[in-house]
């Protein structure tokens, strides 16, 4: 629960220096996501979330959900249609996703010099990127000592 305060707190500063609106449901998801550990789809939300509030419906976590993204406090596992917390919300470049096939877990980490070359060659054909979003499928390094 610690890491999940500190990101609520930064989350909280960074909205309130943006000048948005940081809500208690965008709190809650937020701290819902923050605390799965890997991807959270948006009806296992909906659910975690009707249990505190009970008119909370599915515009409610969408709308919240784009919130999150938009203020690059949430990113969206494209490939498992869930959502994870951004571990460096303050990081304005790309991320990569490294994601456990087995346990689940989920992990961002920061090569900008790719984000940045795949940018700059699709701009040479022309191409305007507006978001990317690089998965990695495989095997955390638990898993792989817990399969050996």
């Amino acid at each position: 629960m610690p890491q999940t305060t500190a990101l609520l707190q930064q989350a909280t500063s960074q909205c309130q220096a943006r000048g948005v609106r940081f809500t208690p449901i965008r709190r809650k998801v937020l701290a819902l996501i923050a605390q799965s550990g890997g991807g959270l789809k948006a009806y296992d939300l909906l659910d975690k979330l009707s249990t505190e509030h009970a008119a909370a419906r599915p515009p409610t976590v969408y709308r919240a959900l784009d919130f999150l993204i938009e203020q690059g406090l949430v990113h969206r596992i494209e490939s498992q249609n869930a959502y994870v917390a951004c571990a460096c919300p303050e990081h304005a470049h790309g991320f990569q996703l490294l994601i456990c096939r087995r346990c689940g877990h989920v992990e961002e980490i920061h090569l900008d010099e790719i984000s940045d070359q795949l940018a700059a060659r699709a701009e040479r054909k022309g191409f305007r990127v507006e978001r990317q979003t690089i998965e990695l499928q495989g095997l955390c390094a638990v898993c792989q000592t817990e399969r050996a």
